[in-house]
């Protein structure tokens, strides 16, 4: 664990997957952490409590993302414990996939209320309460580019964040505050792996030119890198970190 670097970064969906990666990664960086989760109480106090064994801050911070009124109260108790929120990294997010024939209305207004609405949510209060310094990362996918079919409520969702994204970093000029998105490609996670195949896990695995999924841990450091001291000059971009598969 790095010494404290008296920085605080809030990751929304902490408590597994890219988000608990994304967590462990900026805590060992030096940030006290904001472990967001919707319902895992267990898994992101076991987040939280990783983080303090090895020598760093950490607080859990339950929270619907796709809930302004959530969100807002989230803001406030990292301001209560740590001051405020000098990192925002959006990764919370579901994905359900059907045609759009198939799709009915409520897995299209799942895939928005939490990807898109809950980006938003957080990237609003972030542009009122952030300072200077401020890094904010928004998890986006490579479905933006990719475009299979089945992903269409969930690609659109991911490109209104790719959207957001850049219109914040121009409304942010002159706050030395960064806006980006990193979009993974075929990630080792429960959310990419359930409900696959084997066969289609494989095939998939081997369709980037490195012919392996990607970890959480590979995004993590991306997002770290974002959200460090190197990744100052970046801004208003979108990373593919996704092994060249688009």
């Amino acid at each position: 664990m790095n010494q404290n670097n008296g920085r605080t970064a809030l990751v929304t969906g902490a408590s597994g997957g890219i988000g608990e990666a994304t967590a462990l990664r900026l805590a060992a960086d030096g940030f006290a952490l904001i472990v967001n989760y919707a319902g895992r109480t267990a898994a992101a106090e076991g987040v939280a409590a990783r983080i303090e064994a090895a020598g760093g801050r950490a607080v859990t911070a339950r929270a619907d993302i796709a809930d302004p009124a959530a969100v807002a109260r989230m803001f406030d108790m990292a301001q209560a414990a740590f001051g405020g929120v000098d990192v925002l990294v959006n990764n919370a997010g579901v994905m359900e996939l059907a045609t759009i024939a198939d799709a009915d209305d409520a897995l299209f207004d799942r895939m928005v209320a939490v990807n898109l609405k809950g980006t938003f949510n957080t990237l609003r209060e972030a542009a009122r309460r952030m300072g200077p310094g401020g890094r904010i990362v928004n998890v986006s996918s490579s479905v933006v580019g990719l475009l299979q079919p089945t992903y269409g409520p969930y690609a659109a969702a991911k490109a209104g964040v790719e959207a957001l994204t850049m219109v914040l970093a121009r409304e942010l000029r002159g706050r030395d505050i960064t806006v980006n998105a990193v979009a993974p490609g075929p990630t080792a996670t429960p959310l990419f792996l359930d409900g696959k195949p084997a066969e289609l896990v494989e095939r998939l695995g081997k369709a980037a030119p490195l012919e392996r999924l990607g970890t959480p841990e590979d995004v993590a450091a991306v997002v770290s890198f974002l959200a460090g001291p190197d990744g100052a000059w970046v801004n208003g971009q979108t990373l593919r970190a996704n092994g060249g598969i688009i």
